[in-house]
């Protein structure tokens, strides 16, 4: 089969007809599958148009051409439906992962979870994958019979269970989970819908998850690169982008500063797709499943970096974390961002009437924990303006984050 062309249905693809469902029973769309129909409802929330003014790496007054939580996230459901597609899965689930995968985001980035998770260490902390369950199942208020987004069962396990099982058959929690346990957001209503969580996601799912890294890889280092944190031949100190870099050079001499390290970034993500794509090809005719409950009961992930491309993989990660996630200039505006979100929460904690009349307990007052956890919803809604502009509302002085 020729690069581009697409698959077709694979055996071990989720279909939309053999869907286990919704948790609340909807008739059938005439025109789209459940699976397109989940996709239309993440695109039209609130929380996934928020996304364009959440901070990827660079917060967004610092330009116009960085990337934000939304043109991430189009990247990432591009390269997703890119793998879906030479893999014969369902498009249509791979994009909803893929789109709905970062709405629970708080502002600021990473620095914002690392504070609404230092605010929240007493009563269950904050994830980012739990707060995407709790928008599309109970923060997003546009349908008259439910809250949430009442998506199918299968996007449901996608959003919590892309990056493997949050337990193991005994109930263990592991993985990233070992230490804290499974997030109250995840347990709790897992209690009320069972997500399997011991069990792996669907191929979908896990083509999401890898377009992730590939997406914020390839974009991170453009990004770095426009804002002169390093620069192409720094690069070359990975032997993998050293070659690459080599080859522009001898293809494209005396070629510019901005188009080499474009043309960088496209070779980078082409080599980390048709690696994906060769390593799942691999698996699975090792593993050979027969349908996408077989995928689930498999004991380790099908998509994965083969080896080397791993190890480059993880290079590249590194070289980010320390020439551009720790660079100075980045940690002093994270720093100050962190701190606004801080003032937010115990402003509102101290003073309740400060929150939006609809985010104030409709009966009587809560207890600690869900006046918490109410707040910390509230603040991981709001976009970086909305936050610097509710700070500049309630405090004297308010960092300019440059």
């Amino acid at each position: 089969m020729s690069v581009g062309m697409a698959a077709p249905r694979s055996a071990y693809a989720c279909d939309p007809d053999r869907s286990r469902g919704r948790l609340f029973v909807e008739p059938p769309s005439k025109t789209r599958s459940p699976f397109r129909r989940d996709c239309d409802r993440v695109i039209h929330s609130t929380a996934f148009r928020r996304l364009m003014h959440k901070t990827q790496v660079f917060v967004s007054h610092e330009g116009d051409h960085y990337r934000t939580r939304l043109t991430h996230t189009l990247e990432v459901a591009q390269i997703a439906r890119a793998l879906a597609r030479q893999l014969g899965l369902d498009e249509d689930l791979t994009e909803t992962l893929a789109l709905a995968h970062d709405l629970g985001h708080p502002p600021f980035g990473h620095a914002g979870e690392r504070a609404l998770d230092a605010c929240l260490q007493a009563h269950g902390g904050f994830d980012h994958n739990a707060q995407t369950l709790r928008v599309v199942t109970s923060l997003e208020h546009r349908y008259p019979d439910f809250n949430g987004l009442n998506l199918t069962w299968e996007s449901l396990e996608g959003i919590v269970k892309h990056n493997g099982p949050l337990i193991d058959k005994s109930g263990r929690p592991t993985g990233r989970y070992r230490e804290r346990g499974v997030p109250i957001g995840i347990s709790t209503y897992n209690q009320k819908y069972d997500l399997e969580l011991w069990s792996f996601a669907s191929l979908e799912a896990q083509v999401a998850a890898i377009s992730d890294d590939i997406a914020y890889d390839a974009h991170d280092i453009d990004d770095g690169l426009r804002a002169g944190l390093f620069t192409v031949d720094d690069l070359k100190v990975m032997p993998l982008t050293a070659a690459m870099i080599a080859e522009i050079d001898r293809s494209y001499p005396g070629l510019d500063e901005s188009r080499r390290g474009a043309e960088l970034v496209r070779e980078l993500i082409s080599y980390l797709i048709e690696a994906a794509t060769s390593e799942a090809h691999r698996r699975l005719d090792a593993a050979r499943p027969v349908s996408a409950n077989d995928v689930r009961r498999q004991g380790q992930l099908l998509i994965a970096f083969p080896p080397d491309a791993a190890e480059a993989e993880a290079g590249i990660k590194g070289f980010l974390k320390l020439r551009m996630y720790r660079h100075e200039r980045v940690m002093r505006v994270m720093d100050e961002a962190e701190q606004i979100l801080f003032d937010l929460f115990a402003r509102y904690q101290r003073v309740p009437g400060d929150l939006p009349a609809e985010w104030l307990p409709a009966h009587g007052a809560d207890n600690e924990t869900e006046t918490a956890r109410r707040i910390g919803n509230f603040i991981a809604g709001m976009t970086d303006r909305f936050a610097i502009n509710e700070h500049q509302r309630l405090f004297d002085s308010t960092p300019e984050l440059r």
